[in-house]
C-alpha cells in the first residue's frame, strides 16, 4: 500500500518538475489538489488518491507533450466516461489509465453536457513543489463536477473546516445548492 501511495507522489512531483523546467503553466486539482488543502489543516485527515490530475490550457497541451514524452511518459488519447476524449500520459506504454496523469482543460467543460467550465490555469498558487490550485477553484471544480468522489472530497475538505456555509454566497444557486448539501449532510 505504501508503494503504491509512494508511486503516486513521484509521479505528481516528477510531473510538476518537467512543467515546471519547460515553463508550462500547469496547476494540480483533483484528489492531489484536496490531500494538499486538507494537510495544511490536519494531516491525519489526508485521503489517498490513485491518480494525479492536472490543469492545462489547451494551447500549452503540446509543449506538456514533448516535456512530459522526454522525461519518458507515453501520451495518449483515449476515450473518457463521461463521453468525448481525454488527455493521459501513462509511465510506460503499458501503463493503465486509472493511475495515469489525467489532463483537464482550463476554462473548458469537462465533458459536453457540463454546465459549468473548469477553472483557469491562473487560479492556483506556487506551493514549493507543485502549482496547487486554489481552494475557491477546487471548490467549484468539485461542485460542478458533482460524482461520489468529488462529494467525498468536498465532506473531506468540509470536516476540517476549510468550507463553511458563507462560501455559498459567492457561488450561483445550483453550486450554492450543492455545497449546502453537503454541509448539511455531513455523512
Amino acid at each position: 500500500m505504501s508503494d503504491a501511495v509512494d508511486k503516486i507522489r513521484f509521479r505528481l512531483l516528477h510531473v510538476s518538475a518537467c512543467l515546471r523546467k519547460a515553463e508550462v503553466p500547469y496547476a494540480v486539482i483533483g484528489g492531489n489538489a484536496v490531500a494538499a488543502w486538507v494537510s495544511r489543516v490536519d494531516e491525519s485527515a489526508v485521503r489517498n488518491t490513485r491518480d494525479v490530475d492536472i490543469l492545462l490550457r489547451r494551447e500549452d497541451l503540446p509543449a506538456a507533450i514533448e516535456a512530459l514524452q522526454a522525461a519518458g511518459y507515453t501520451h495518449r488519447r483515449v476515450a473518457s466516461l463521461g463521453g468525448g476524449a481525454m488527455d493521459v500520459f501513462l509511465d510506460t506504454p503499458e501503463g493503465k489509465i486509472r493511475d495515469a496523469v489525467h489532463v483537464l482543460f482550463a476554462g473548458e467543460k469537462p465533458k459536453q453536457d457540463a454546465l459549468y467550465a473548469n477553472a483557469e490555469v491562473d487560479d492556483s498558487e506556487d506551493v514549493g513543489e507543485f502549482t496547487l490550485i486554489s481552494l475557491d477553484a477546487l471548490v467549484r471544480m468539485k461542485l460542478a463536477a458533482w460524482r461520489d468522489k468529488d462529494r467525498v472530497h468536498l465532506r473531506d475538505l468540509a470536516d476540517v473546516g476549510l468550507l463553511d456555509r458563507t462560501m455559498a454566497s459567492f457561488l450561483d444557486s445550483t453550486l450554492a445548492s450543492r455545497l449546502l448539501h453537503i454541509l448539511d449532510q455531513p455523512e
